[in-house]
């Protein structure tokens, strides 16, 4: 797969970017969303696979929230090789590659899933999905190294959020074929899914590009890996995504555990929520590009603290409209959070240069360095977050027979992401990344600004 390679890239230069480089980062993010559309979809296979397993499967509640939970971990752990993978293969190559990895999964689970099947085997099909969790990380990656600093709120918003919407749209399926062909033909949606695999594999081989520039800076990643910030807007990631995904694997199962719904009545309401906060999450890049991320971010959590408390009101009185308003708040707020803290990764580490004397091209170069090598990391650990959120229900419903107790420790989670949002990066006076800004002879941007 020799490919095509770009041998030179430069998107901060503006005339570069106005005569060619828009024009091409651009087809490499649309081809790019409908990759990793189709991964997340496949990431989230389960959260669709466990509404069709009625108990002549003889699987838990307790057991549906672990094969999905392992999804989610297998997803979140693989994101590091992949992020490294965009470099060494190139951006293209490994898309395709990539795309065609999902063939895997959706072809395992075609072949396993009925009745009788162990569940041993639907656990380790149910690992197998998590390639599709990968795609995120080398997507998100590719289409950084694509972009100028100035537009890569809107572009990795869109990318992300173009990717997240495969999780609603795996539902819609899942509920078509509950609807129209009932709750034993699982296998119809596999079928769906195959051909729409190649489709997006052969896509990013025609129309997508490779960009030598962009190499594995192993010095890059061990600084990222040393950094604070890393680890800091990791554990954000983890309040804003990690709530995006675990909430979109669990809601159905929730709500055919908790309030009783069939398979069909389930179905039907599961895909609102992640639809409705993956259209979402372009709105919190770009607001995150006007207004800057950190703002943004705290108050998403602030208002998802919010809407937590009328889920737990809710679910203590078991009211099902009042759950269903406040859960989809949650889902349109984790949209936005996506957004606005994948915006304050590159300008967090430009405002780091810029606080250590750099400035222009090597304040750029130096943003784009690091934030590169973090969003692997970023993306992995955030990930983790909708493992917890599985986890928490499956123990939640084992304990207590309801979700309430899970809710609970989320609103704990949101408080802390708000005092940790403000303390490190909006408290007065501003502070810039590394260095208090106490001086005006350097170029300053406080984090209030990234």
């Amino acid at each position: 797969m020799a490919g095509r390679w770009i041998e030179q890239w430069d998107p901060e230069d503006e005339t570069f970017w106005k005569e060619r480089g828009e024009r091409i980062a651009r087809r490499n993010l649309y081809f790019s969303v409908l990759s990793e559309h189709i991964g997340f979809s496949i990431w989230s296979l389960w959260s669709v696979m466990v509404l069709f397993m009625g108990p002549e499967y003889g699987v838990d509640p307790a057991g549906k929230f672990f094969l999905i939970a392992t999804a989610t971990l297998v997803g979140a752990v693989i994101r590091v090789p992949y992020t490294f993978a965009v470099a060494r293969f190139g951006g293209r190559n490994w898309t395709v590659f990539s795309a065609l990895m999902l063939l895997l999964p959706t072809g395992a689970a075609f072949a396993v899933m009925e009745p009788g099947t162990s569940y041993g085997t639907f656990l380790a099909v149910a690992a197998l999905t998590g390639v599709g969790g990968g795609n995120f990380a080398s997507s998100m990656t590719n289409i950084n190294s694509f972009f100028p600093l100035r537009r890569k709120g809107w572009a990795l918003g869109l990318n992300a959020g173009g990717g997240n919407i495969g999780v609603p749209v795996v539902q819609l399926v899942g509920l078509l074929v509950i609807g129209l062909a009932g709750a034993a033909q699982p296998r119809i949606v596999l079928g769906v899914y195959i051909p729409l695999i190649v489709l997006s594999a052969l896509c990013a081989a025609l129309f997508m590009d490779n960009l030598a520039p962009v190499k594995n800076d192993t010095g890059a990643a061990k600084e990222a890996a040393g950094d604070p910030h890393t680890w800091i807007m990791s554990f954000l990631y983890i309040g804003t995504f990690g709530s995006f995904i675990g909430y979109s694997f669990a809601f159905g199962l929730v709500l055919q555990t908790q309030f009783g719904r069939t398979p069909l009545q389930a179905a039907s309401l599961t895909f609102i929520g992640p639809l409705l906060g993956s259209l979402i999450r372009p709105v919190g890049g770009s607001l995150a590009d006007r207004f800057g991320g950190a703002r943004i971010t705290l108050w998403t959590f602030a208002a998802m603290a919010a809407a937590t408390v009328a889920v737990i009101l809710a679910s203590v009185s078991e009211s099902l409209p009042v759950f269903l308003a406040g859960f989809i708040a949650l889902f349109i707020l984790s949209g936005l959070g996506n957004g606005s803290t994948y915006k304050m990764i590159p300008g967090i580490f430009q405002a780091k240069a810029l606080a250590g004397g750099m400035t222009g091209e090597a304040a750029e170069a130096y943003g784009r360095r690091l934030s590169g090598a973090s969003m692997g990391l970023i993306g992995a650990v955030g990930a983790l977050g909708g493992l917890a959120i599985n986890l928490a229900f499956r123990q939640s419903f084992l304990t207590a027979g309801t979700g309430t107790g899970a809710f609970v420790a989320f609103l704990v989670c949101y408080a802390v992401c708000c005092a940790v949002t403000w303390a490190v990066y909006l408290r007065k006076p501003a502070r810039t990344a590394g260095t208090a800004a106490t001086t005006e002879t350097k170029p300053q941007l406080s984090y209030a600004e990234v």
